[in-house]
């Protein structure tokens, strides 16, 4: 017998009951999603479990179906039309937060693939949230079914998540082959020098982001393809006065090096005094 479809009012489902798995949404699938709804409907239900206490007119959480739901508020909002008011929706049992979450995930690996970054960090919100005891728990119990290798890479993307926590404008944008570099780049000590080069940055776009740490990231890589001569990573030098702070930090460029100095004493009459000493450090006897 199949399961019974229910007609739920927007109002009474919690979309943020159970921490998603994805950061964003992307305006243009969701726009012809939304349309598709207009023209013939919902083709497949949303998904729901009944909340332990009601949170003001809710009285379930979502499961799986965002994207749905949201189209469906977006249409309501827009139409004011009775058929948007309310979702088709099947009815599940919460039987724990674990399986939840690996409900929700199932469904969207299904649906829409998520990006690198939201796989890791679903991992970290449910470490967070006690539904398993460690991060690796936690990949092995949301994706039951993925490969050893492809364990090996979501954990690799659970630790980029958590190291680099609100450090990234747009971290679900980043390519698999982006993500992978920056993860290998934490393992290998370089975390502080890319954290130091986002925050004393005032670029804060993601095309610039990336354009700022990827000299970082090759000079991690190099330092991994020759251990022997490999120096240290570039660790930021701090250099605190009274009420001030300047940052120096060494990049490693195709020609050599370069220094970026940054922070509140970072002017031109200090560039000048550096320039001066060097020069005179250098000049010929």
């Amino acid at each position: 017998m199949p399961d019974p479809i229910h007609r739920i009012p927007l109002a009474e489902i919690d979309a943020t009951a159970l921490t998603r798995d994805r950061t964003g949404l992307d305006p243009e699938p969701q726009a012809e999603l939304e349309a598709s709804i207009a023209a013939s409907g919902l083709r497949q239900p949303i998904e729901i479990f009944p909340l332990d206490a009601p949170r003001g007119e809710a009285r379930y959480g979502l499961l799986s179906g965002f994207r749905r739901l949201h189209a469906f508020r977006t249409l309501h909002t827009a139409t004011t039309e009775d058929r948007f008011a309310s979702i088709p929706a099947f009815l599940r049992q919460r039987t724990s937060l674990a399986a939840a979450l690996a409900a929700m995930v199932e469904e969207n690996e299904i649906r829409t693939g998520l990006s690198p970054f939201e796989r890791g960090l679903i991992a970290v919100t449910a470490r967070n949230q006690g539904a398993f005891a460690s991060i690796e728990d936690a990949v092995d119990g949301l994706y039951p079914n993925a490969s050893r290798f492809k364990r090996t890479r979501l954990r690799a993307m659970a630790f980029l998540a958590e190291e680099m926590a609100g450090q990234l404008t747009a971290p679900e944008r980043l390519s698999e082959r982006q993500a992978g570099r920056i993860a290998r780049a934490l393992t290998a000590g370089f975390g502080e020098l890319i954290r130091t080069a986002l925050e004393e940055s005032s670029l804060r776009d993601p095309d610039h982001q990336w354009a700022l740490i990827e000299p970082i990231l090759a000079e991690s890589e190099e330092a991994a393809r020759a251990p022997e001569r490999a120096e240290r990573p570039g660790r930021p030098r701090r250099i605190l006065r009274p009420r001030y702070a300047l940052t120096v930090r060494r990049e490693r460029t195709r020609d050599g090096w370069s220094l970026h100095f940054t922070g509140r004493e970072a002017s031109g009459p200090l560039m000048d005094l550096v320039l001066d000493e060097i020069e005179r450090m250098y000049a010929p006897d």
